[in-house]
């Protein structure tokens, strides 16, 4: 195991900024390395592990693997449409069409889009995104993410996507016309540092869409799930989109995504228009619907709400004390951004040192996104260690 990091050098394509670490298990909030170390995991897999390293996940895995692994999707599978009821059952939702990753799910709306548009002119096949915006590496997503950084050595990306300002109203109306067939739209750009959409912008976003006829396609990729305090994101704005794409922590740690379609859009795509080998695998699908039995039918979401508040408080509090080094606290839920500037990767690298997993962003946001099961107590040890490394950093 030693010699794992020489291996993974040797063999695997080096796409990754590996850590130094060389994790043996997890447990709960808890990740552990090969030495028995052990560390809180406050960013859980990148938004992946939402209900921590739960064993309920791997029995729902284990029961529908001893039954079969995987379908071709000819064949109906009952774990796949448990989880698809469970999902039109509580949102707007009238069909889901299941994925293996967030960049899929982005890729089956944008050919949602664009047939949407065909029916009404064959110009009409222009997509709008954020700057700063992060919907997936694939083509069509990298095409709708709104930063250079990702795309400049990929050019050239699929054409008639155009970008505006997040939260910039005359942005966004400088940039749609009747042309426009879908506008994608992340409630919280994560990549982008935890920024918040306005009510006002989603109103003119939602006013433009009518005028325009065009479809509004809410990627919750990272915020879906209960991330946020809501079952998604966009509860919160009083609206119904059309589209909503969703995957991370909708399998609990096992590849899964989904596009979830309003009625008024469900029969765009016919037989043969779209399809996916594994999308919809059935042990998925199962741990999908332990997790999704969870959000829906116990007070999981409430509790993220008040951990929420909690968390964001108490940083607040910090940041009143040490202002020179914590800029400013954002996020909703068990989704929030830390400004602290340059200390960025100087407080993550001390961090894992006092055995407390962190992940940055954007070089200046520590991001937290920890289990929504974490406790008070584990909340309560992070920012023990958390105040300590602030207030090095302060001098």
């Amino acid at each position: 195991m030693k010699n794992l990091h020489e291996k993974d050098k040797r063999y695997i394509l080096n796409t990754y900024n590996r850590s130094d670490l060389i994790i043996n298990k997890g447990e709960g909030s808890y990740l552990y390395d090969i030495d028995g170390n052990k560390y809180l995991d406050m960013y859980s897999g990148i938004s992946v592990n939402n209900l921590g390293h739960d064993k309920g996940i791997v029995e729902a895995m284990i029961n529908q693997a001893a039954k079969y692994m995987h379908l071709s999707n000819y064949f109906v599978s009952e774990p796949v449409v448990n989880l698809a009821k469970l999902f039109v059952e509580n949102t707007f939702a009238s069909k889901v069409f299941f994925t293996n990753s967030g960049t899929e799910s982005n890729e089956a709306a944008i050919k949602l889009c664009r047939k949407y548009g065909k029916q009404f002119s064959e110009n009409k096949y222009e997509l709008l995104s954020a700057y700063n915006s992060f919907h997936g590496r694939t083509n069509g997503g990298l095409s709708l993410t709104g930063q250079e950084k990702y795309q400049k050595e990929f050019m050239p990306l699929i054409p008639g996507v155009s970008y505006f300002e997040y939260n910039n109203i005359e942005s966004l109306k400088e940039k749609v016309n009747e042309n426009t067939c879908g506008l994608f739209l992340e409630i919280i750009q994560g990549e982008g540092g935890i920024v918040e959409i306005s009510q006002e912008f989603i109103d003119e976003v939602v006013k433009l869409s009518k005028e325009y006829n065009f479809l509004v396609v809410i990627d919750e990729v990272q915020t879906g799930m209960g991330r946020t305090g809501d079952l998604f994101a966009y509860e919160k704005y009083n609206f119904i989109p059309d589209v909503v794409t969703i995957s991370k922590s909708v399998g609990g740690g096992i590849p899964l995504g989904a596009m979830l379609v309003s009625e008024g859009v469900e029969g765009i795509l016919k037989p043969g228009d779209h399809g996916s080998t594994f999308g919809g695998n059935p042990v998925s699908c199962a741990c999908g619907e332990y997790i999704m039995d969870k959000l829906v039918n116990t007070n999981l979401c409430e509790e993220v709400k008040q951990k929420g508040d909690y968390l964001i408080r108490e940083l607040n509090n910090l940041k009143e004390k040490y202002p020179n080094v914590i800029k400013e606290v954002r996020g909703r839920g068990l989704m929030i951004g830390v400004d602290v500037g340059e200390y960025a990767n100087t407080i993550k690298q001390i961090a894992q040192e006092k055995k407390v997993l962190l992940n940055s962003t954007s070089n200046t946001i520590i991001r937290l996104l920890p289990s929504l099961y974490i406790t008070y107590d584990e909340i309560n040890e992070f920012l023990t260690i958390f105040k300590e490394i602030i207030a090095c950093c302060n001098g």
